[in-house]
């Protein structure tokens, strides 16, 4: 069912609930959405504001205002998503939130998508299969995941479309989550193994995700693997870390989604913070998918890729979604 609204100057509006936006996904390339607006905005045709944002202690959770447009382009994006990591005690979703897709030239409300976070869980999974496909080995032997939550099993789905591995070793804090991430996923063609230690896992795995709201490191430089590929998406705010810092001054490629943002954010922020790389280390993914700047040419490379997630992949997706509503 379709939902409209008319504006008073008779413009029409649409709303779409998180059922729908599902369902209108399975015929989305949300993978090849988000490649092109990386490319767009590493080629300086993207206006993209600090992100906005809030952070709590008490329960802890984070809300995220990322908004933007691409030149000559039809639309811009305000997207409000939030994670509150003590919801599934309460049986609630970690995250929540809406986009809102609005006519770039008349500043219409073009589409409410009320996808509660899903969105942006979906386009984070697409981002880390970009980040796999330009810069991971040749031949995965293992993917190794940190944390057993919506991304641990989102950003693995959607290397299936790019990476050929089904040997999987999850890791995390509490036995009980890991169980219940190996029973989900075993069914999805997945061998699942779990461990709560972080040197068992960098030791098996030569493609590592992780996907944690953690404050310190999880990983230190001495337990990598030469030829290691890592996808860090935990980290978004200033406050988060999954890596060490001496991880990204011993890698050879260390990309991010936006310097700009990553400066700020994430674990390159951290990076530069403690002097361990220069801004100049630095690539951004848009380059290396375009072709601008080199990606993996070595199996015996460590790659790192910081995603902390950019308001030109709420555009994307959100006029995807849209546009196959119509």
């Amino acid at each position: 069912m379709k939902y409209w609204q008319k504006s008073q100057n008779n413009a029409t509006m649409k709303i779409l609930k998180l059922e729908q936006i599902k369902e209108i996904l399975k015929n989305v390339d949300v993978i090849s959405a988000i490649e092109e607006g990386f490319v767009k905005f590493s080629e300086g045709k993207a206006v993209i504001p600090p992100v906005g944002e809030m952070i709590f202690d008490q329960p802890p959770g984070d809300v995220h205002i990322k908004y933007g447009y691409l030149r000559n382009d039809g639309y811009y994006v305000i997207k409000i998503a939030s994670g509150f990591y003590e919801n599934p005690k309460l049986g609630l979703s970690s995250g929540n939130g809406l986009n809102l897709l609005f006519n770039q030239r008349t500043g219409e409300l073009k589409c409410v998508l009320l996808d509660e976070g899903h969105l942006t869980d979906i386009r984070t999974a697409a981002a880390g299969a970009v980040a796999a496909k330009y810069l991971a080995p040749n031949k995965v032997e293992k993917i190794g995941v940190f944390g057993a939550g919506m991304q641990a099993r989102l950003q693995v789905l959607f290397l299936k479309k790019i990476i050929e591995c089904s040997k999987l070793m999850v890791c995390g804090i509490n036995q009980a989550e890991l169980d219940k991430y190996k029973i989900d996923m075993e069914p999805k063609a997945y061998e699942v193994e779990t461990t709560m230690d972080a040197a068992e896992l960098a030791a098996h795995c030569n493609l590592i995700i992780t996907a944690t709201p953690s404050r310190k490191p999880l990983l230190n430089a001495g337990l990598i693997r030469p030829g290691t590929h890592i996808t860090a998406m935990g980290s978004d705010t200033a406050e988060k870390q999954e890596l060490d810092a001496e991880i990204l001054k011993q890698a050879d490629i260390v990309v991010a989604d936006s310097i700009a943002q990553c400066l700020v954010r994430g674990e390159i922020h951290h990076a530069i913070k403690n002097k361990a790389i220069a801004e100049s280390k630095i690539i951004e993914l848009g380059n290396i998918i375009s072709g601008n700047s080199k990606g993996r040419i070595s199996e015996e490379q460590i790659t790192i890729v910081d995603l902390t997630g950019v308001a030109v992949q709420d555009l994307q997706i959100s006029k995807a979604v849209f546009e196959a509503s119509l």
